[in-house]
This record gives structure tokens, C-alpha cells and sequence, in this order.
């Protein structure tokens, strides 16, 4: 129940934001609108106000705003206040609004979130110099070494760990090239990224060169008894190192009634201590609670907003990147993600509470603006590329040929529908296992 309320919450409110924009615009230009709904199908509640008739629809998909004389069928009195009385700049700005308020919410809500302060890996800005590979990763087998210092990635140069993530990630299960620095000498190898998780993220297994802490030591306990002090930085477990405060509580959990080694690293001396778990029910405990290589930053209001600005660009461009992949064949279809997985997320997202919840609101919202701005017909951008054409053509399109576009872009809608949809019925465990295909 909770993952169902939650989508409804987030995909409620980014339709009323996209066709309240429309609404507005229309509103403002003195066209007059015949329906808002919300949803699409038969109308579930509704009432009239003036010429509109405001409605919540069945499906909870999408939404609409009917305008005068707007489709190609409708009867036109040619009076001003039918959609096609107006110019085109002004239908132009009609249109865009709802894409625009799409991109407005994600920077505002984004704002708000980072307002509130968060905790980051400190890691995420420094150069990607690697800490450790992956035993059997494809790093490894690719020859890249603890020290070496990543500069590009299928000639992308990469920065900070940020931006390696980024450009492994939407590249899954592609042969890509990667150059690094190593004793002062560049090299090249390419690697056969592998896909992890069901959102098939792209991965080739280098971790940064940062460990976790202990943060407290519970008395008399096995780690307590062992001579584990809070602030210890432990480096391995059993000679593997550690870099994740994940996989050293994974190491832990694994031993229950085992002796362990722990390589520490206290006021700059190594320490190894061999501590034994306590058995609780299947899994090993020592009494430490662990903590990541983080750092505060709580900015202010105008810093909020700055930093929410240039976050929102820089996922544009990711999704910009993601679109133009799959067109060349470099991005997975997989990654795609329709109601159902957005579902899913939401209802984890709302587990995790409501900073999670309107993060995950923000970043669909821009995907939904910028979506939206594709030149297909039937989404915004396809009208304003049609009004567009019209305006080099200098004439409008004859209504058979606009119905004949309009129908092409809800083919290749139709197609990406099936796609996303397909995707997420895959991520569903007990479905996946009904296609002997999958298996």
C-alpha cells in the first residue's frame, strides 16, 4: 500500500505541474480550456467551474488539458478564443509551458532538498585514482592496478569518481576503452563493462582508495574485548581489504563463531587483531558501529538554488547522453524504466523518508520536461516541431498530413512504451521466471 500511495503522490503531482502549465498559459493568452483532467480514461470525479470541466481520470498515467478548437476534427468558429485562432508563437508558448513547469519543479524541489544538508562520499570529487580492483572483476582483467589514475573512459575524460561512475554506468555490457596513468606513463586497455543490479547499471569493479571507521565500541562486547577503539580506520578483513562500511559489515556478518583478522589502522601504525564474532542467529556480530568516508555541507537558501541548477544541468546532459546511446547502440534499453519500476522506487524512496521520496520526485520530474521536448508527435516537442516545419514551409500542413506525423509519433511512443514496460515486468523476480527465454 505504501508503494502504490507513493507513486500516485509522485506521479499526481508532476502530471498537475505539466498540464498546469498548459492550463496556465492557455488561461493567460485568453484560450479557452474545456477540460483538465488528470488521468486519462472514463472520469472518475468531476466538476465544472466556468468553461472548464476539471476531472480525475481512471488511468493515472498521464493527464490532459482539452483546449477550443484545438484537435484537427473539431468544429472552428475561428473566434480567438480556439487554440488555432492564435499565432504560433502564441501556441508555442502554450505548449512549452508544461515541459517548462516540469524542469521549474525539479530545480525548486531539488533546492529544497539540498537545503536540508546531506552527507556525501568524501571521495566523489577527488581524482579517480583506484584504491583496489575487484578480484575476477573486469578491471582486473584488463590489467588496471591499485594506484592507477583513470583519465578517460571511451574517450570521455573523467575527473572525479563522479563522472567515472557516470561514464562506466550508462555504458553496461560494452567494450570500452579506458586510459590510465601509471608511473607517470599513460596507457590504454579496453574493457568489457558487465551489467549489476535491474536497472542493468554498467560496471567494471574499481573502488576508491578510502576505508571505514569505527565509530563506537559497544562494552564488553567481542570487538571491545579484542582492543577495537572508536576511530579506528579498518584497512582489511582476513588480508581483503575493505573500502565500503558494506563489505566490512558483510565480512562480519559471514564469521559468527569464527576468529577474524582485522587490519587497522590507528594514529598512523597498523594494527591487526584477531576478534571473533558472536553468533546471533545466523550471523556474526563484534559490537561496532561503522561509519563511511563522508563530509557534512548544509548550504544556504541562494547556494541551494545554485547548486540545484547546476546538478539539474548536469543530469540533463546524462539523460541528453542516454537518449543519443541508444540511437548509436551504446546505452542499454534496459536502463529505461517505466511505471513499474518507477513505482518500485517510490515505494523504496518513501521507505527511506521524504528527502528520498521528493529526490526521486525531482529527477523524474526533469526527465519528464526534458522527454517531453523530444521532437516526436504527440509529445509537446513534436507539436512545436510541427509548428516549426509549418513556419519554413510558410503554409500549414494539410490536416492528412498532420494526422499521418501524429500517428507516426504514437507508433515510436508505443514502441518505447512496450520497451519500458517489458523492462520492468523483468525486474520482477516471479515474473522473469515465467519467460524460458530469461532463463
Amino acid at each position: 500500500m505504501q508503494t502504490l500511495l507513493a507513486f500516485l503522490f509522485v506521479l499526481g503531482v508532476l502530471i498537475f505541474v505539466h498540464e498546469l502549465g498548459h492550463f496556465l498559459a492557455a488561461r493567460r493568452l485568453g484560450i479557452r480550456v474545456l477540460t483538465f483532467s488528470l488521468g486519462f480514461g472514463p472520469k472518475i470525479l468531476k466538476f465544472r467551474r466556468g468553461d472548464t470541466e476539471y476531472c480525475v481520470s481512471a488511468i493515472p498515467l498521464g493527464g490532459y488539458v482539452k483546449m477550443a478548437g484545438e484537435s484537427p476534427e473539431d468544429a472552428r468558429t475561428g473566434h480567438p478564443d480556439e487554440f488555432m485562432s492564435r499565432s504560433k508563437w502564441e501556441r508555442f508558448q502554450v505548449l512549452i509551458m508544461g515541459p517548462a513547469m516540469n524542469i521549474i519543479l525539479a530545480v525548486v524541489v531539488t533546492a529544497v532538498v539540498m537545503a536540508q544538508g546531506a552527507d556525501v562520499p568524501a571521495y566523489q570529487d577527488e581524482a579517480p585514482v583506484v584504491g583496489e580492483v575487484v578480484e575476477g572483476s573486469p578491471a582486473e582483467r584488463a590489467g588496471i592496478q591499485r594506484g592507477d589514475r583513470i583519465l578517460t573512459v571511451a574517450g570521455e575524460e573523467v575527473d572525479t569518481w563522479e563522472q567515472l561512475g557516470l561514464a562506466v554506468g550508462t555504458r553496461p555490457d560494452r567494450e570500452v576503452a579506458v586510459t590510465f596513468l601509471r608511473g607517470g606513463e599513460s596507457r590504454s586497455v579496453t574493457v568489457q563493462t558487465e551489467a549489476q543490479s535491474r536497472f542493468e547499471v554498467g560496471y567494471i569493479g574499481v573502488l576508491p582508495d578510502v576505508n571505514p571507521s569505527v565509530r563506537s565500541v559497544v562494552p564488553d562486547d567481542p570487538a571491545d574485548r579484542a582492543g577495537v577503539r572508536p576511530g579506528d580506520v579498518v584497512v582489511a578483513v582476513d588480508g581483503k581489504r575493505v573500502v565500503f562500511a558494506s563489505q566490512l559489515s558483510e565480512a562480519i556478518s559471514a564469521a559468527p563463531g569464527r576468529e577474524i583478522e582485522l587490519l587497522l589502522l590507528r594514529e598512523g601504525q597498523e594494527l591487526r587483531l584477531p576478534v571473533t564474532p558472536a553468533p546471533r542467529g545466523d550471523r556474526g556480530m563484534v559490537g561496532i558501529t561503522i561509519s563511511e568516508a563522508t563530509k557534512s555541507f548544509t548550504p544556504g537558501p541562494l547556494e541551494a538554488v545554485q547548486l540545484s541548477i547546476q546538478e539539474n544541468i548536469k543530469y540533463s546532459g546524462l539523460i541528453f547522453r542516454t537518449l543519443g546511446g541508444l540511437f548509436v547502440g551504446e546505452t542499454s534499453p534496459r536502463q529505461l524504466m517505466g511505471p513499474v519500476a518507477i513505482a518500485q522506487l517510490s515505494g523504496e524512496s518513501a521507505e527511506a523518508g521524504w528527502v528520498a521520496l521528493f529526490s526521486l520526485m525531482a529527477m523524474i520530474s526533469l526527465n519528464l520536461g526534458l522527454l517531453n521536448l523530444m521532437p516526436v508527435p504527440v509529445l509537446d516537442g513534436g507539436h512545436i516541431l510541427i509548428m516549426a516545419l509549418e513556419g519554413i514551409a510558410r503554409r500549414d500542413f494539410s490536416v492528412q498530413i498532420k494526422e499521418k506525423m501524429l500517428l507516426a509519433g504514437f507508433v515510436v511512443l508505443m514502441l518505447l512504451m512496450v520497451t519500458v514496460i517489458y523492462n520492468d515486468l523483468t525486474r520482477v523476480a516471479w515474473i522473469e521466471r515465467l519467460m524460458p527465454w530469461r532463463n
